[in-house]
């Protein structure tokens, strides 16, 4: 009985997140909006990938051979796609290895690609190397961020001629989706998608180098405000883009495990930052990132004793040590969020997380603006 609920638990989410993302590409295709489309890409690739890496992780216990209808590119894409969900948790990059990528590879393959390519000398101080996208006036990623979170290689995903080889990539993803369950013609619940508007899209393109010197930790730490970049689009893009799905009144498992995750990652990530002495903050910063962990939902999300839940999202594992009596199949988060988070319902915890991500966000807009 408990291996048949812990199997149950893991189908649940796996094909549940699968469902999802069928009636959000349905969703975006009827969108019929290009531009719309490709932004919602950039950001959303990443959550692809961990349901991708983590649903055949679970189903090659049940038959090895399924690694063998992917091809190796695509294996490891979607790994470092998912890996990159974890900011500065990432035990094999840490925060070195992450300010190292951007360093050594983000940075460089953009400038390679967008500058010096003017044949006017004088005209090149006008070139640029960064596209910020925003939803509302605030932004919700970038080119840079989008690279990080794709997990092509950097050189690679930016070369002339590359679209058929990232198309090959996705198809690829969505062949498992749809073995999965995923439907384009699925008639179920509308996604956050249908509540859009291109309208409140906006780009821009600046100089990467002018522009990190302006955020977050000022013009020394370039790479550093880069992440911090990203983790400030993550989380503008849960509150503003994703929080339909958050705040209907019936809880969409995939959206709220989404925004959840988001604001987790990054509040983790902002203590592990700010706690580490080989990486200066100037005063400013540490004032910012003393502020977003010092809100009472952070110090509440943060807790050690709720890690568990984390990881139930994260992995779609049942946490080792709940008493399975205690699961509930057919109740969101299998009735379990009481148990890590003492006196919430469904409906509290959909509003708790709301709250936490919203103030958040608006506090790394702060940190982000200098203000």
């Amino acid at each position: 009985m408990e291996t048949d609920t812990h199997t149950s638990a893991i189908l649940s989410g796996i094909v549940s997140d699968a469902n999802y993302f069928g009636r959000y590409i349905r969703d975006t295709n009827s969108s019929k909006n290009e531009y719309l489309g490709a932004v919602l890409a950039f950001c959303m690739a990443p959550y692809f990938s961990l349901v991708m890496h983590e649903s055949l992780l679970k189903l090659k216990k049940i038959d090895p051979s399924i690694m063998a209808a992917f091809e190796q590119d695509t294996l490891t894409i979607s790994a470092r796609s998912r890996h990159s969900l974890k900011l500065f948790e990432d035990t094999k990059r840490g925060i070195e290895g992450q300010i190292s990528y951007f360093r050594d590879e983000v940075f460089p393959a953009h400038s390679a690609r967008f500058l010096g390519n003017t044949w006017l000398p004088l005209a090149r101080f006008l070139e640029t190397d960064l596209g910020l996208y925003s939803y509302g006036g605030r932004l919700i990623t970038t080119t840079h961020s989008a690279t990080y979170h794709l997990g092509f290689e950097p050189t690679r995903l930016l070369a002339e001629g590359a679209g058929p080889y990232i198309r090959s990539v996705y198809e690829e993803y969505g062949a498992l989706f749809g073995a999965l369950g995923a439907n384009l013609a699925d008639e179920g619940a509308e996604t956050f998608v249908s509540s859009l508007s291109a309208s409140s899209l906006n780009d821009e393109d600046v100089r990467a180098s002018k522009y990190y010197r302006r955020v977050f930790n000022g013009a020394e730490t370039p790479e550093i405000n880069a992440m911090l970049t990203t983790f400030r689009a993550m989380l503008n893009f849960a509150d503003l883009v994703l929080a339909d799905g958050v705040r209907r009144e019936h809880v969409e498992y995939t959206t709220l495990k989404l925004a959840y995750l988001s604001l987790y990652q990054v509040l983790h990530s902002v203590r592990i930052l700010l706690n580490d002495p080989s990486y200066a903050l100037t005063a400013r910063s540490t004032e910012s990132a003393t502020s977003i962990l010092s809100s009472d939902c952070a110090k509440e999300l943060m807790n050690p004793s709720a890690r568990p839940f984390r990881n139930m999202l994260m992995h779609y594992n049942l946490p080792r040590q709940i008493d399975v009596a205690r699961v509930d199949l057919s109740q969101a988060f299998f009735g379990l969020i009481p148990d890590y988070f003492s006196g919430y319902d469904t409906g509290d915890f959909i509003e708790f997380v709301r709250q936490c991500g919203s103030t958040t966000a608006g506090l790394l807009d702060q940190w982000a603006a200098g203000r």
